[in-house]
This record gives structure tokens, sequence and C-alpha cells, in this order.
């Protein structure tokens, strides 16, 4: 079974830093991309970072640019999101996502964590 199992968030203070980790099983992931996303209360679920696990390409919102690092581990079977001067309107349940990379959509979802920042 293919899953994504996203761990790691909680409540931080703003300037917090925190790490969200998201484990794939289930089949072999390195023509994949693997991304960020997030969801707050009453706004559309938003990009956040993504990152080729062949190669390590990434990419990220203009918003979170400089805060955050997407990253993955040597086996490329973990995804890492490092977020680093945290602010209030980073609070948002945060999903993994993946796609094949010849994929337009990501299509494959975690069950969400939860990141709240307060001032």
């Amino acid at each position: 079974q293919v899953q994504l199992v996203e761990s790691g968030g909680g409540l931080v203070q703003a300037g917090g830093s925190l790490r969200l980790s998201c484990a794939a099983s289930g089949r072999t992931f390195i023509d994949y991309v693997m991304g960020w996303f997030r969801q707050a209360p009453g706004k559309e679920r938003e990009f956040v970072s993504a990152i080729w696990l062949n190669y390590g390409g990434t990419y990220y919102a203009d918003s979170v640019k400089g805060r955050f690092t997407i990253s993955r581990d040597s086996a490329k079977t973990t995804v890492f999101l490092q977020m680093n001067s945290l602010k209030p309107e980073d609070t948002a349940l945060y999903y993994c996502a993946a796609r094949y990379y010849r994929d337009s959509d990501f299509n494959l979802w975690g069950q969400g964590t939860q990141v709240t920042v307060s001032p």
C-alpha cells in the first residue's frame, strides 16, 4: 500500500522553527517529485515547496523562500521541510504529496500535520 506519512507539526512561537518529515512507502519513489502544500482555515490549499527525489532540484513558493528548506534523505524515501523564522501566517495544515515526474498533478497525499505559530 502506497503511503505518505507526515510528522513534526506542532505549536511554536513566531520566529521559531519546526522540521516536518514525510515518509514514503509502498513503492519506489525515485522518479517522483515530492512536495509540501498547506491549507489555512478558510483558504485554499497552496503550494509550499517541492523536490525531485532523483536529482534533488528544489522549488519554493515566494512566501517561504529564504525561510524554508526542503531536503531528502540518502535513501530518497523521506522528505524534510525545515521551517525557520516562522510567522503566524504560516499557521496551516501541512500536507505531503507526490507525483510521478511526468505527471502534472500531485496525486498521492498524506493526511496532514498541523503547524500553529503563535504571535
